[in-house]
């Protein structure tokens, strides 16, 4: 008998290694696996004697020896793995090997040998087809940015992705780079074989430990295999990859900002254009892309562009890795296609609040989204049906609110946050969000409060406007999100 426990960050803080060891004193094999995405169930353990999985949520290292009796007579036996509804509902195409085995397991894969001999242009016009958008926040089309490093002169280009993955509820890529390392190491690599870029770097957030160890075990025995370095597999082609820990900085997440970081300097905005397309890392030619997107290319080159584009609803193709957090019954990660309606996320996949009490709103797209009311939540997950509501998907992080929620205070937040993480170049968002604090604090305290809220609208057009980047742009978003949807909470 075997039996599989995560050892992702998240099943570790839940006490999957204590449970991993009770196993293996019971005298079961135990292999450590990434996660299912599965939070909510975590520690989640998975029995197999007879080659399939029974999956058992929330175990102690008590519950062992009765789960090993009883097996699925046991109360926290979810089932045959793929019988649980919540991963039976999912459509994985990144993170369809995510929790199948340990991270560093090196599986035999013919995709990037495939594209070792496939045209650099054929590659690109394979992600033109499969309408990919950046996963990252902004969801502009990866195969403009593709193209133009493609066609752009030099002697050196750059494939660099951002893992700096810093708004609050999102854990996608931290998922990823713990529980399957190497898609995203395939994904970057054949992104360096179409564009002509022969050198790239992950920057990781210093957060993120776990995804360190593991990631850089899984560079050591891609080079070891013949993955990466020179002649990659006989081909003649090079791609060399590195692995950046960055020094917590949330505005480093922009992209512009990160490439100061990884030159060495402050993790400060630039100034567009030009675009890091043209001139990016060390002034060459640099594609720029989050952990999620380079990781779905793989798929796409092995299955096509248009099975991608099949996925998904009008210009918002393919899957989204959505993660639910908050105050929600069932937290996690959830992969489905483009089109799924945030009811069916929150309610569904989330089974509501975990306090029982009703949802009173919800934040998408981190903590520079926009607050949503109940009476929205029919609207399909799609770039552009989530934005005729003035917010955006960003990357993908749900935060969920019961009733007992103060939006003022989360308004306050807003400006809070923005305040701290602003990197100081531009005065909109260096001293903006200082006066939108002090101004919602007025409010909160009910002085002056309609000729503060003038105030703070005001404010916000000038942030939104003449900010250099989406830090100080896209503050005034959960500020007015709440103002709008909420007023009765500015008003007390």
């Amino acid at each position: 008998m075997t039996a599989y426990v995560p050892l992702d960050t998240s099943a570790v803080a839940a006490g999957a290694d204590d449970v991993a060891t009770a196993l293996v004193d019971a005298d079961i094999d135990v292999v450590r696996t990434g996660s299912r995405g599965m939070c909510w169930a975590e520690p989640l353990v998975e029995l197999d004697d007879s080659g399939s999985r029974l999956g058992f949520a929330n175990v102690a290292p008590g519950d062992v020896p009765a789960i090993i009796e009883h097996r699925e007579r046991h109360p926290n036996c979810l089932g045959p793995l793929d019988g649980i509804e919540y991963l039976r509902r999912q459509t994985r195409a990144v993170f369809d090997r995510a929790g199948d085995r340990h991270p560093l397991d090196l599986a035999k894969t013919t995709v990037l040998e495939d594209c070792l001999l496939r045209d650099p242009e054929a590659m690109i016009a394979e992600v033109e087809t499969s309408g990919l958008r950046g996963r990252g926040g902004a969801g502009f089309p990866a195969h403009i940015k593709w193209r133009t490093v493609f066609d752009t002169p030099g002697e050196q280009k750059y494939i660099v992705c951002n893992a700096d993955e810093g708004d609050s509820g999102t854990f996608a890529d931290r998922l990823l780079m713990e529980g399957d390392p190497y898609r995203l190491i395939e994904g970057m690599t054949i992104a360096g074989l179409a564009t002509g870029a022969s050198r790239g770097y992950v920057y990781l957030r210093s957060e993120y430990p776990v995804a360190a160890g593991i990631f850089q075990s899984a560079l050591d025995n891609a080079y070891a295999a013949d993955l990466l370095g020179t002649d990659i597999l006989g081909s003649g082609k090079d791609f060399d990859l590195e692995l950046f820990i960055g020094a917590g900085a949330y505005i480093c997440g922009e992209e512009t900002s990160l490439l100061e970081s990884l030159e060495g300097k402050r993790g400060e905005i630039r100034v567009k254009p030009p675009v890091p397309a043209v001139s990016g890392l060390f002034g060459a030619p640099t594609l720029v892309h989050n952990v999620i997107s380079f990781a779905a290319v793989p798929a796409i080159m092995k299955h096509g562009g248009t099975w991608y584009a099949e996925l998904g609803v009008g210009r918002s193709t393919g899957t989204m890795a959505f993660q639910l957090a908050g105050n929600v019954q069932r937290g996690g990660l959830i992969e489905v296609p483009f089109g799924i309606t945030i009811d069916e996320i929150v309610n569904g996949f989330g089974g509501g609040t975990r306090s029982g009490r009703p949802v009173r709103t919800i934040q998408i797209g981190g903590p520079l989204g926009a607050y949503l009311k109940p009476d929205e939540f029919d609207t399909p997950l799609t770039y552009e049906a989530v934005a005729e509501l003035g917010a955006g998907i960003g990357h993908g992080g749900i935060v969920v609110f019961d009733d007992t929620v103060d939006l003022a205070r989360q308004a306050h937040y807003a400006f809070e946050f923005c305040e701290v993480e602003s990197c100081g170049k531009c005065t909109p968002c260096r001293l903006g969000s200082v006066r939108g604090k002090e101004t919602m604090a007025a409010v909160m305290e009910g002085r002056e409060v309609d000729s503060k809220l003038t105030i703070i609208e005001d404010l916000c057009e000038v942030m939104e406007t003449a900010s250099l980047c989406q830090m100080g742009g896209m503050t005034p978003i959960p500020v007015l999100s709440a103002i709008k949807r909420f007023p009765e909470d500015f008003r007390r």
